[in-house]
């Protein structure tokens, strides 16, 4: 069953990373500007990419949990390093894409401490298989980044006004 949901899942990741990568296409005129902007569609794209790549990963060996645990760890090592590396900067973003980005920080690392330590879940009362709970926590955070893609695309961006060469741009707040 779990080798048919991580079949299932990697191509959609993937899917869904490449319709990102055509929103970001279209929006790049109007985000180029903004390094917010550019921040969260790369946060976006780690949230669709990584759990495509450790269900890729956990079908190289299905029988090897060894295989799975290395994949998901080191994923879950990058992912929350590549978030915190991408959270710092000017404040202002919309406080829900904040919440998103802290909200797949919790889920990465989630997934990492399940993937060293599987049997932290029998620990804690939760009687599933590790797996399992990975699936849903990579599920999740594939839901997490539709919904910060979704507020981003919608997310207003500063207006640009062109000076003279040699001149500085200065953003205009929007005033509709």
């Amino acid at each position: 069953m779990l080798v048919d949901f991580y079949g299932a899942f990697a191509p959609i990741s993937f899917t869904i990373l490449g319709l990102w990568f055509i929103v970001v296409h279209t929006r790049h005129a109007d985000w180029a500007g903004s390094h917010e902007h550019r921040r969260t569609a790369s946060v976006v794209a780690l949230q669709f990419g990584l759990p495509g790549l450790m269900s890729l990963l956990s079908l190289v060996s299905p029988s090897s949990h060894l295989m799975w645990r290395v994949a998901f760890s080191v994923s879950s090592l990058v992912g929350p390093a590549a978030l915190l590396a991408l959270s710092f900067g000017p404040a202002g973003q919309p406080r829900l894409l904040g919440a998103g980005r802290a909200v797949s920080l919790g889920l990465f690392i989630l997934v990492g401490i399940i993937a060293v330590a599987p049997g932290t879940l029998g620990d804690v009362g939760i009687h599933v298989v590790p797996l399992q709970a990975e699936a849903t926590l990579l599920s999740l955070l594939v839901f997490v980044g539709l919904t910060v893609a979704w507020l981003l695309l919608f997310a207003e961006v500063p207006l640009r006004v062109h000076v003279a060469p040699g001149q500085a741009e200065v953003d205009v707040p929007d005033r509709s």
